[in-house]
């Protein structure tokens, strides 16, 4: 299981929400670019990088950190937030960004994601954020009807490989993820979920790795040090000699 630390990027700071609300709002750092060094050099070997600013408004203020952060790393980055057309896709791989993830698009304009998919392939992930088991989108703004379960299986059968999964309700809140979602997904698709939402202890990583999760963000629990990343990629390595 790759462990993801996440950097949140709100007018080129790096900050963290709880459950995505914009009024509840830290700021660790004034250097994103450095914050990802940091990462990597503590044995990071992929980054989950969020505009939040594109998640709310579809603005790109944040697209110069973006772009520093992937020319200063030498491991992989995934980015998301804000991103609802090709154009936005294809400048974040120009500009370096691994894997670009999509949120919106995959409920108000599956047409789109279906031909994107198709041309991109694995560089698309989908961000599923949920609360109560219903789809959020724009920036978590705005919570639909939509079935997340149901949705993860359309996304399978169109090409998607990988998708963020985020039980809102757990995000930033430091009291463990949604583990009976990812039970229920891991038994009803095929796809790679990287988990996402309360990740805290190290025994949250390794009952995730258990249940053969593709990957876990850890964002909050970093932050706060309230989780040692060295000591959570031990965990992961001691299990692997397991």
């Amino acid at each position: 299981m790759i462990l993801f630390p996440a950097i949140d990027i709100k007018d080129n700071k790096c900050v963290r929400l709880k459950q995505g609300k914009f009024d509840n709002m830290n700021v660790y750092s004034d250097d994103p670019v450095e914050m990802a060094k940091k990462w990597e050099s503590l044995g990071a070997s992929y980054l989950h990088v969020v505009d939040l600013d594109g998640a709310k408004n579809e603005g790109f203020q944040n697209r110069k950190s973006i772009e520093k952060i992937a020319n200063s790393i030498k491991i992989p980055m995934q980015t998301g937030g804000g991103i609802r057309s090709e154009e936005r896709i294809k400048n974040l791989i120009d500009i370096g960004v691994n894997r670009v993830i999509v949120g919106t698009m995959a409920i108000e304009n599956q047409e789109l994601l279906e031909k994107l998919t198709k041309i991109y392939k694995e560089k698309i992930a989908v961000s599923i954020d949920a609360y109560k088991g219903k789809v959020a989108v724009r920036g978590w703004q705005a919570v639909g009807d939509t079935d997340s379960v149901d949705i993860c299986k359309f996304l399978e059968q169109i090409g998607i490989k990988t998708i963020v999964y985020t039980d809102i309700s757990k995000d930033g809140m430091l009291n463990g993820p949604n583990f009976a979602v990812y039970e229920e997904l891991s038994q009803k698709i095929g796809l790679d979920i990287i988990a996402s939402g309360g990740v805290t202890t190290i025994s949250d990583i390794e009952k995730l790795n258990n249940m053969k999760m593709y990957g876990a963000i850890i964002g909050k629990a970093l932050y706060d040090n309230k989780l040692d990343f060295n000591e959570a990629l031990r965990a992961m390595n001691n299990k692997r000699k397991d």
